[in-house]
């Protein structure tokens, strides 16, 4: 059966973007809808983390992402914690979620951004935009989708034209939001903690703020007080900021006269605000009771649900495009066996579960749970209070804003295609990250002695890589991969220190930058091994398109 695309992508914010690109590189024909014709200009996701950089990095952009960031390159990236914007400085996380562009961390090939998720959503829209087999439609909206055993059919409105009409695809993806209509499609339900906490979000423009960067340049910061806690930044280079508050659930959200008193509080001086953009919005913990139905999959906010604190939500969702769309690409082209997709949900609810954790313990400890009396009374008194306050704020926000053992250090423990060795993973960590190549983890990165990221060897597809220098082996893979059609390249840097990094002579990388296996050389065990990684082998008669 001849389809329109050979995926339909529903939802074009970073999550889709990032899996019509993941799927386009590899020639998937691919059609996006979006029912939106715009962006938002409301900033939401501000971090794009370390991890996300990497994949970034791999499509080609990551300069062009960092270039279009609105604060300057050299501009520090500390969190400051402060009794108000213009008061007593309580606490500072230096380098906070490690982005600091003058720095070279031997762990990660690109340091974090900070960046409004607008700007990233343009960044992956004209990446994938540039794709020959990509075609995204802005202003449509998706009014049904079914399936069966040949594929899937979507139901389409045009927004401006009302125009409907039909697009057939042999997968779909629900990158469409926490009000998936293709989540309710396959009858998946999310559950766990509905709105247990309600905020405010306001985008303002306040030139005069530019005084507290220069005075204490940082890309948050946390005004802790008893009448008006809140966190606060700069959005661009001093002109546009985001202010966000909590409140209790039920409560009404203030109007603007209302707002701008807040703000003055929470600053400490007047200053005189533009109101640009007003969001309310609730935090959520829940995740989807299942991630596929036959041919339809969910990825992002569709299936998983967290409070923004920590940076996760929008690079979670960006783990969940890369490790699906590779398997996708997989599976319409021959070589991904029949297990593969199943292996999406298996590997990605592991993680969502630990970061969905992580965000609700950040969210236990906001501004308003720090404020204590005389934190703002003058002399000995308030001093000791401040110290105390900022004790507290060192001991319980390191975890959120330096949580490189997340970030880098969650893995698929258990994976139905990666091979176990018998090893012990490094203990999971908020803070501390060990790299390691046991089989579910992030691949270990290492910069070359010429200088270029070893993920910069690594293909498009499986990447046998050479740790030990003259290490036999690789003609065993290469030959399975060709006799089944696999794609795979051998990587032999001759680097001496991957050795003892990646604790093996051998390590076969998945499309995705994981660990699929490691050992010495396996002889005819490397056919066996391809196999699994890959997702085993197709039952006969089966079509895996």
């Amino acid at each position: 059966m001849t389809h329109d695309a050979e995926v339909l992508i529903v939802g074009g914010g970073p999550i889709g973007l990032a899996l019509a690109i993941e799927l386009g590189t590899r020639g998937i024909r691919v059609i996006l809808v979006e029912r939106s014709a715009r962006h938002s200009p409301q900033p939401r996701a501000k971090t794009t983390n370390v991890r996300s950089m990497e994949h970034f990095r791999r499509w080609g952009i990551a300069d062009a992402l960092r270039g279009s960031a609105p604060l300057p390159a050299d501009y520090g990236t500390d969190v400051i914690f402060a009794t108000r914007l213009f008061g007593h400085v309580l606490a500072r996380f230096e380098n906070s979620f490690f982005g600091d562009r003058r720095l070279r961390d031997e762990r990660f090939a690109e340091p974090a951004q900070w960046v409004p998720q607008y700007k990233v959503e343009a960044a992956l829209r004209a990446r994938a935009g540039a794709l020959p087999s990509v075609t995204l439609r802005m202003g449509v909206r998706l009014d049904a989708l079914v399936q069966d055993a040949q594929g899937v059919t979507g139901t389409v409105t045009d927004v401006a034209s009302g125009t409907t009409s039909t697009i057939t695809a042999a997968y779909a993806v629900g990158a469409d939001g926490a009000r998936s209509p293709v989540r309710e499609s396959i009858g998946a339900s999310m559950s766990g903690e509905h709105a247990f906490a309600q905020h405010v979000n306001v985008v303002i423009r306040a030139p005069a703020l530019a005084e507290a960067m220069r005075a204490r340049p940082a890309i948050m910061y946390w005004l802790v007080n008893a009448e008006a806690a809140s966190v606060t930044g700069p959005m661009d280079r001093g002109d546009t900021w985001f202010f966000m508050f909590s409140l209790p659930n039920g409560a009404a959200v203030p109007d603007e006269a209302a707002l701008r008193a807040r703000m003055t509080a929470a600053f400490g001086r007047s200053v005189e605000t533009e109101v640009l953009v007003i969001d309310p919005w609730a935090a959520h913990s829940l995740i989807a009771d299942k991630y596929r139905e036959g041919r339809v999959l969910l990825a992002g906010d569709a299936c998983h649900l967290h409070p923004p604190f920590g940076g996760y939500g929008m690079n979670l969702g960006l783990g969940d495009s890369v490790d699906l769309g590779w398997k996708l690409a997989a599976t319409l082209r021959g070589w991904g066996g029949s297990e593969l997709l199943d292996s999406y949900e298996a590997e990605r609810r592991l993680v969502h579960r630990r970061v969905i954790d992580e965000a609700v313990a950040n969210h236990a400890l906001l501004p308003k749970d720090l404020a204590r009396p005389d934190l703002e009374t003058a002399g000995p008194v308030g001093d000791a209070v401040r110290a105390e306050v900022g004790r507290l704020i060192s001991a319980g926000k390191e975890r959120e804003f330096r949580s490189l053992g997340v970030v880098l250090g969650s893995r698929y423990a258990d994976s139905p295609i990666c091979i176990a060795d018998g090893s012990t993973p490094p203990e999971e960590h908020p803070t501390r990250y060990t790299p390691s190549a046991h089989p579910g983890c992030r691949a270990p990165h290492l910069w070359l002695a010429d200088g270029r990221s070893l993920f910069d060897l690594f293909g498009p597809g499986f990447t046998l890589l050479v740790a030990l220098p003259g290490a036999a082996g690789a003609e065993d893979f290469a030959a399975a991969a060709a006799a089944a059609a696999v794609p795979l390249i051998v990587a032999d840097p001759g680097e001496a220190r991957l050795a003892a990094l990646y604790a093996a002579p051998l390590a076969l990388i998945r499309p995705d930058g994981h660990v699929a296996w490691r050992g010495p050389a396996p002889g005819g065990a490397a056919a066996t091994i391809l196999d699994q990684a890959r997702g085993g082998r197709p039952h006969p008669g089966e079509t895996n398109a």
